[in-house]
């Protein structure tokens, strides 16, 4: 983890927030003090995380000293197991330690909508709606469909998927943009190869002590009988809640419990998230979440490439880092690309 976490920077932060923490006036803004003592406790964990995955790096290395002297094949073996299973702890730790920004600890939406394409685009946003979800599952967040439309056809024309742990966000922040997949279209009786486009816009779930103002006055609310594929995905009651932000023109939806009360409670949830995002464009803060940053769902506009057909390759326009490991990409395993943005971007 050279050059990625600097343990003493790091130290040297955390006496300042604690300096700050036990200032007598600092709780004389409410927002402030919630967001210092928010920061104290993420650097504690990362500096503690940090001695921790050291100190059991330094034990497996004793480990294998003394088994190796012994010519312990099974003991070796399990020093073997340790050591892949920490890997994998110090290689997310690592991805963790290039987070920066103030949300990306939080929670996250992943907007899903079918662009370019027919009927494929609308297979294809089904198909990244399940690799997200794939992906939450390898990390164990917590998914949970906020709203879904099916496709006339096939797939989905869009979806809302809430992703809930920690730096749920800062994983996925980096997904937003087009992704065109090229194969032979399952839904061409000629059986000719198909581009097609999908848009993921992704934004942080916004925490209490972070102040959105939505005046009731601003909010059209409509309710209705919800719609979509059904088993896991949706609970088809009368319950579901589209809000729309009357000055701004965004509207969201969400269906995903039986509760008409909970489904408006979440889906102001993604409002203010959206509303926060515009909000930090205005002011060019550190996340550049905005409506007005997407770009137009088809050529020219993609950040990632996937091709099934005439060969197989995951491409990041973006970073030109690629895999002909296509299936397992689409079974969710997505860090590489996103360490080879974060590593990129950090150098830009």
């Amino acid at each position: 983890m050279r050059g990625v976490f600097d343990l003493d920077k790091l130290k040297k932060e955390l006496i300042e927030l604690e300096q700050k923490s036990i200032d007598q006036s600092l709780w004389n803004d409410q927002q402030n003090a919630q967001k210092i003592l928010r920061q104290k406790a993420d650097l504690s964990e990362k500096i503690n995380c940090f001695h921790r995955l050291q100190n059991q790096l330094n034990d497996n290395r004793s480990y294998f000293e003394l088994a190796e002297s012994e010519n312990d094949h099974n003991w070796l073996n399990d020093i073997k197991k340790n050591l892949l299973e920490l890997k994998i702890f110090v290689d997310d730790f690592e991805i963790e330690s290039l987070f920066s920004n103030q949300n990306d600890i939080n929670n996250c939406f992943i907007d899903i909508n079918a662009g370019a394409g027919g009927t494929d685009s609308c297979d294809f946003a089904l198909m990244l709606l399940r690799m997200y979800e794939r992906f939450a599952n390898l990390k164990k967040f917590k998914t949970e469909i906020i709203d879904i439309l099916d496709g006339e056809e096939a797939g989905i024309r869009s979806a809302t998927l809430k992703i809930s742990g920690k730096y749920a966000y800062g994983w996925l922040k980096n997904e937003s943009g087009v992704h065109r997949l090229v194969r032979i279209s399952p839904f061409n009786a000629n059986g000719k190869r198909q581009t097609s486009f999908a848009s993921i816009w992704i934004s942080p779930e916004i925490n209490d002590e972070i102040i959105i103002d939505v005046q009731e006055k601003d909010l059209r609310i409509d309710t209705y009988r919800a719609s979509g594929a059904g088993g896991q995905h949706v609970n088809k009651t009368d319950s579901a809640v589209r809000i729309t932000h009357l000055p701004t023109k965004i509207v969201v939806q969400c269906q995903s419990d039986r509760s008409q009360i909970k489904n408006r409670l979440e889906a102001m949830k993604l409002l203010k998230s959206k509303l926060y995002g515009l909000e930090l464009e205005k002011k060019k803060s550190e996340i550049q979440v905005s409506e007005s940053s997407k770009t137009d769902n088809s050529w020219g506009h993609q950040i990632r490439s996937y091709v099934m057909h005439p060969y197989q390759l995951v491409k990041d326009l973006r970073t030109n880092y690629e895999t002909g490991n296509i299936q397992a990409v689409l079974d969710g395993k997505i860090e590489d690309f996103i360490k080879s943005y974060l590593s990129f971007s950090k150098k830009i």
